[in-house]
């Protein structure tokens, strides 16, 4: 009995655990009226604001949208490109001599 109980908790975990991972990222939307429309771009007026978000042969439409027509866009931020700059070594050094300063300082010695 507690063999089943483990393996069958065992089962529900592991098929859990791909649901984390598999994650996409999160929808976002956008409603107003178009602003202008291309076929790598579709521009939305939101408040005062002019969102543009791009679009290619993979982005669905019920229909052509037009200069006008109020429109909601779905939308995800996915990374296209991450640039790396490393940590400053300077500041790495300065921890560093810190550290060794303090650790090389003598105990203060107890008065007799």
């Amino acid at each position: 009995m507690k063999i089943t109980l483990c393996s069958l908790a065992a089962v529900v975990c592991l098929a859990f655990s791909g649901v984390s991972f598999g994650a996409e990222a999160k929808d976002y939307q956008v409603t107003g009226p178009v602003l202008e429309v291309t076929s790598s771009m579709i521009a939305v007026q939101k408040g005062k604001d002019r969102w543009e978000l791009g679009r290619d042969s993979n982005t669905k439409a019920s229909a052509e949208p037009k200069v006008g027509d109020k429109v909601t866009v779905h939308y995800s931020m996915t990374a296209t490109n991450i640039e790396v700059k490393a940590a400053k070594a300077e500041k790495a050094e300065k921890g560093a001599k810190k550290d060794a300063k303090t650790a090389a300082s003598p105990a203060a010695s107890p008065k007799k």
